[in-house]
């Protein structure tokens, strides 16, 4: 907890029954000084019409001061909420029904040593987390000097900020997207219940590849495993009833605790690069839109970093130093997920004696204890983290009735794992040779990232952490004894990559996007990547194009049309059917093009159909009973594959077998959307069902007028989980739980004529004007220019805050 003086509480709470909101700058007022102790030399932030804040500095460690200092300014309670979660230190400020989850949160934080920590992300590591973290402290004791600038939460919550190290930046590891532990999971759970090849279904394997059961597992697992990874890596939820738990109510900690259900999420993103001789300004183009989960404030944050010897711009999470996708004047970078395997699950015979113990190698090895206090809030006291670890990582689960312990290891525990922190090596470089040095040790997430420079280079070159994995795929969980060990970890010069490819363009949607000659059997990167549908539309528009312009960019970004939905649609235009609502189905969807508009009935019908109806018809015609009830939805790649080529699956009479199960389902998604919607079928729309909400962590605690405030939403939404506008939603209600807030289109060049969309808004104040004010604009289609040159950045401004050093 902060140091600082502390404020009363009366104090804290004041002006709170009326919503006072006040934004960061004086009413009315376009600029502003400020003296800041800490700083060495003036600097200036402009902050432009669409809230980009651009800043100016005498030196790079003015430059990463202020970009700590604005985080605080625009995102303090975001940042302070993601330190808190990250260290495990909720229950000091939130109370009792916190403890689960700190205590699951600090058995992943990096624990290793702090000299190869730093090391691995390059030489001005540690000296840039130093000075972004000084900035947010400056900023920190500003709202202590100032408490009427403390952002409405902490007053809501009656608490104050932390104060940071340099070392919390890093050290946090759980934020960060990983895999694949929780698709081992599922797979054993199949082979329990059925065989490892009913689990193709649930996820198809590519390259070709068949799992296989590793000796000695046992793939019954037990049904909480996955509980104290969940809350390690889960958000945090805020609502009345956990911060109104007493110390001693454990049944209450146990239901806040475990809020929120562990399941795969399709975290995505497109991006691509064009060469100028295929581009329509005959300069090279960097396309990018990263695809997360929905909140608000928006998980991104655009920033400008101005000094001697570095300019970029782009966007990173606001808890880090530098930016991650974007432009430094010479080149511009952007990413997706690539998808390497970082994770096992490891499972321990205990020693019946001592369940201390657990077997290695035929001997008796002690768990590793650590104890740690939890500072808990409401006269709780606090409370102790008991953290067990094996020598592969820490221990989330006991089975007493089976003897076993389970543990995971995980990339997140070894040096240069923080995830996004190496971006402050290869944001500087200035040409493709010393960007791929830069990635060689990229850790994580795992990542495709292009690259285009002022030369008209294109380069693709993916990064991450990749363990060798001698004797086993990855695919299972398997025994702790010693024998499944990793035996090192590729180079990054041992990943693929390319330079200039003939076709002039190279794209990437998470994808498997192995070249056809790569080793992947004896480097096993991974088996498990995202349909790639998103992908075959990017390529089918990209090749289409004689020249490619940067509104066919932001146009592809924002492309609706369902290649899965095309494919569906060829498979149902030869039938008919007896039944009338299955034929006025067929006659729905035979009259679309494939585009998931916000007033399309056919895109209401076909969501409906694909989420709700075929792929639990699917599955129950191809596996059995007890196959079915063990999985989930079933993969939608290997659902087409089947659906197309029937006989791989559906046995004799497979055809026929096939057109009763897109016939039935069809129909029964239809009777479905008369409930939904009512029996005029061109009344149906989409984004009566399909919506987007983002929610502020307040949301639950609060009354519903404020709640209006804090929410962005709910806002009818068009698309669908496999176009390049990814749309995943949850069935039960249709939310949009995925896709992407930021878009950016680099110009490489011309850099003023760059365009970015961050979604809803650069701020995380709910009275400031750039609180939400960019999500009718990601909505639409719509961007704004991503301004570089100091000059357009002037015309722009309308906010100009002086940072002068002080005492």
């Amino acid at each position: 907890m902060s140091k600082m003086k502390p404020l009363s509480l009366a104090l804290l709470l004041s002006g709170c029954a009326a919503m006072s909101l006040a934004h960061a700058a004086p009413e009315n007022a376009a600029t502003e000084t400020l003296r800041i102790p800490g700083l060495h030399k003036k600097a200036e932030i402009l902050v432009d019409k669409w809230g980009v804040p651009h800043i100016y500095a005498a030196s790079q460690d003015d430059a990463f001061f202020v970009q700590g200092f604005n985080a605080a300014r625009d995102r303090l309670f975001q940042i302070d909420l993601w330190r808190r979660r990250g260290l495990g230190q909720l229950s000091e400020v939130f109370g009792p029904a916190y403890v689960a989850q700190d205590q699951a949160t600090r058995l992943f934080l990096y624990r290793g040593d702090m000299q190869r920590e730093w090391k691995s992300y390059g030489k001005h590591s540690e000296h840039v987390a130093t000075a972004f973290v000084a900035g947010i402290n400056a900023y920190v004791d500003y709202v202590t000097a100032h408490p009427e600038r403390l952002p409405y939460e902490f007053k809501q919550l009656a608490y104050l900020p932390a104060r940071w190290q340099a070392e919390d930046v890093v050290r946090i590891r759980s934020h960060g997207l990983t895999r694949n532990l929780t698709s081992e999971v599922a797979r054993a759970n199949v082979a329990c219940k059925a065989d490892l090849k009913s689990d193709e279904i649930r996820f198809g394997l590519t390259p070709k590849w068949e799992a296989i059961m590793p000796q000695g597992l046992d793939p019954c697992l037990p049904k909480d495993l996955l509980k104290v990874f969940g809350l390690a890596t889960q958000n945090v939820k805020i609502t009345k009833e956990s911060l109104s738990t007493a110390a001693d109510d454990h049944g209450a900690a146990i239901r806040i605790a475990a809020a929120e259900n562990l399941e795969e999420t399709m975290e995505g993103s497109n991006n691509w690069v064009v060469s100028p001789v295929r581009s329509a300004t005959g300069r090279a183009i960097m396309a990018n839109d990263p695809h997360r989960a929905y909140s608000a404030p928006s998980l991104r944050y655009i920033t400008h970093l101005s000094a001697p010897g570095l300019n970029v711009i782009g966007a990173g999470e606001p808890a880090l130093p530098g930016v991650s996708i974007g432009h430094n004047g010479t080149i511009a970078f952007g990413l997706t997920i690539f998808n390497i395997d970082q994770e096992d699950l490891y499972v321990y015979e205990l020693n019946p004696a001592n369940p201390d113990e657990y077997k290695y190698q035929g001997k008796w090895e002690r768990f590793t204890v650590l104890r740690e206090p939890i500072k808990v809030k409401g006269g709780a006291g606090s409370a102790t983290a008991e953290l067990k670890f094996t020598r592969h990582g820490p221990v989330i689960f006991v089975e007493k009735e089976k003897n076993r312990a389970f543990a995971v290891r995980s990339g997140w525990l070894e040096p240069g794992m923080s995830p996004y922190f190496g971006s402050i090596d290869y944001m500087r470089a200035k040409n493709f040779k010393s960007f791929k040095r830069a990635m060689l040790n990229w850790g994580a997430p795992t990542e495709n990232q292009v690259y285009a420079d002022v030369k008209g280079n294109i380069g693709w070159v993916p990064g991450g952490l990749a363990p060798k994995r001698p004797n086993w795929d990855g695919l299972l969980p398997v025994p702790g004894d010693g024998r499944y060990e990793w035996a090192g970890f590729w180079t990054g010069d041992q990943l693929p990559s390319t330079y200039n490819p003939k076709q002039g363009w190279f794209a990437s949607a998470n994808q498997m996007n192995l070249p056809d000659d790569y080793p992947y059997r004896e480097r096993k990167l991974g088996f498990e990547w995202t349909n790639n549908s998103r992908f075959s539309r990017i390529s089918e528009v990209l090749a289409s194009l004689p020249k490619v312009s940067l509104e066919d960019s932001m146009r592809l970004q924002n492309d609706d049309l369902a290649i899965p939905a095309r494919r569906l649609g060829a498979l149902l235009k030869p039938l008919t059917s007896t039944d009338a609502q299955t034929q006025a189905a067929l006659d729905i969807f035979n009259s679309w093009d494939y585009v998931e508009r916000v007033d399309s009935p056919q895109a209401a019908l076909y969501e409906v159909w694909l989420s709700r109806h075929l792929g639990k018809a699917f599955k129950e015609a191809v596996l059995s009973k007890e196959a079915a009830a063990a999985m989930g939805a079933p993969d939608v790649a290997v659902l087409l594959d089947t659906l197309e080529q029937p006989q791989a699956r559906f046995g004799a009479d497979a055809a026929k077998k096939r057109d009763d199960v897109l016939l039935n389902s069809l129909g029964g998604a239809y009777a479905e959307m008369v409930k939904l919607q009512g029996e005029d079928a061109s009344k149906w729309q989409w984004g009566k069902l399909h919506h987007n909400l983002m929610e502020h962590p307040l949301a639950g605690v609060v009354d519903e007028a404020t709640r209006a405030k804090l929410n962005v939403g709910p806002l009818p939404k068009h698309g669908g989980a496999y176009s390049p506008n990814q749309s995943t939603y949850r069935p039960s209600d249709f939310r949009q739980t995925n896709g992407p807030s930021f878009r950016v289109v680099v110009d490489v060049g011309n850099w003023d004529n760059s365009r970015a969309v961050n979604s809803p808004g650069q701020s995380g104040d709910p009275d400031s004007p750039h609180y939400r004010d960019l999500a009718d604009k990601w909505l639409n289609g719509e961007y704004f220019p991503l301004l570089y040159s100091r000059k357009a950045v002037e015309q722009a401004t309308v906010q100009r805050i002086v940072l002068e050093p002080g005492k």
